[in-house]
């Protein structure tokens, strides 16, 4: 048994797979020859996307831009026309950068988030310290700790205040952030170090502001200077001569450093005197502690005591202690005025203040006799007259 299919039927099959019922050009009055041309149009199909007309991809256009830029324009376009004129058409000088779109309006803008994120950092802390300096239970050294935790923690809040205002998405920095970081730990390796060195040195309370300390300059020579200030790198230190030396906070954390004041601020200074052999020591040790007393600097308890140090070359060597409670204010000038007493209280009870005696043994020989012989005749001419009579 065999089948036939007609060209009409086959063209059926290729026009509708589907099987739909499709009317044959027979049925409409038109028959298919032989050898002419048929065109095939693509059907749209309803289960699967092979039948479906192509649709040209759009091309991308730079869109990201200043987050708060955007923000600010739709906000403002809304409240006045005008403004919102202006700010088109500052948005339209524009740039394209890859996917970014940077024109004058994003500009102004990053300016002034990054204006406002300093000033709401600056202020902030500055009231944070206004704050903190009216709780009165926090002393000196730990409302310093404090007004520096809590700069670190405004600082970083408007960090990412600002972050979040330009809309800059930190995880397309992932890739360079661990060279970023690396060359970041070794670049501020010391002002880090500085700065935990810092916080520790308030925590502890080995050295504050109005802290009297011994340092040595450059050339070695020991000096002492006031605390002014613990900042985060260095700690400034003034001297009486008005010199401010700038200490990285890790050299006193490493280092010996003598605090004047650290348990207390009685400070026990030491003044060198000289009596003659010949004079009464009882009574010139009763002068040196009258002298001592009349200073208004130095201290009546703990009172000053007057020392035999030692039998020296020419002198009998005191030394004279007294207590001040203000070495900020100068020790030499203290020593000046005790001396300077003490001189007056000498010379009025007649105690001799010796200073360096020699004695020269020369021995007898014919050119030192020759000498001194001539010296002799030039002293007294007269004996060259007897002599020549």
């Amino acid at each position: 048994m065999s089948s036939s299919i007609s060209p009409n039927a086959a063209t059926d099959a290729v026009l509708n797979p589907q099987g739909e019922e499709t009317p044959s050009p027979e049925a409409s009055g038109e028959a298919l020859q032989a050898g002419e041309q048929v065109i095939l149009q693509p059907v749209p199909g309803e289960g699967d996307g092979s039948g479906a007309v192509a649709t040209p991809a759009p091309t991308a256009e730079p869109t990201d831009s200043v987050k708060a830029a955007d923000e600010l324009a739709q906000a403002v376009g809304e409240q006045s026309q005008t403004i919102g004129d202006v700010i088109q058409s500052l948005d339209s000088m524009a740039i394209n950068v890859g996917s970014m779109h940077i024109s004058v309006w994003d500009g102004i803008v990053f300016l002034a988030v990054v204006a406002g994120v300093f000033a709401f950092a600056f202020f902030g802390s500055k009231l944070a310290h206004i704050g903190l300096a009216r709780v009165t239970r926090l002393d000196q050294t730990r409302r310093l700790l404090a007004e520096k935790i809590v700069t670190i923690v405004v600082w970083g809040m408007a960090f990412f205040i600002g972050i979040d205002l330009l809309g800059i998405d930190l995880t397309a920095l992932a890739v360079f952030s661990g060279a970023f970081g690396l060359a970041i730990g070794f670049g501020l390796q010391k002002t880090f170090g500085n700065l935990i060195a810092g916080i520790i040195l308030l925590m502890d309370k080995s050295i504050k502001p109005g802290d009297v300390i011994a340092i040595a300059d450059q050339a070695g020579v020991s000096t002492f200077g006031q605390i002014r200030k613990i900042g985060i790198r260095a700690v400034s230190i003034t001297t009486r001569d008005q010199k401010e030396y700038l200490i990285p906070n890790e050299n006193l954390m490493i280092n010996q450093v003598e605090n004047w004041s650290y348990s207390s601020r009685n400070v026990r200074m030491q003044v060198p005197v000289g009596v003659s052999y010949n004079a009464d020591i009882d009574r010139a040790e009763e002068l040196m502690l009258e002298a001592a007393l009349s200073c208004d600097r130095v201290l009546k308890s703990p009172p000053p005591t007057v020392w035999l140090d030692g039998y020296g070359e020419s002198s009998v060597d005191f030394i004279i202690h007294v207590w001040i409670t203000d070495p900020e204010a100068g020790i030499g000038n203290v020593k000046s005025a005790v001396l300077k007493k003490l001189w007056h209280l000498f010379k009025e009870h007649e105690v001799e203040i010796p200073f360096p005696q020699r004695d020269i043994n020369l021995r007898s020989n014919k050119g030192l006799d020759q000498l001194i012989a001539a010296l002799e005749q030039r002293r007294d001419p007269r004996s060259d007259v007897a002599e020549s009579d």
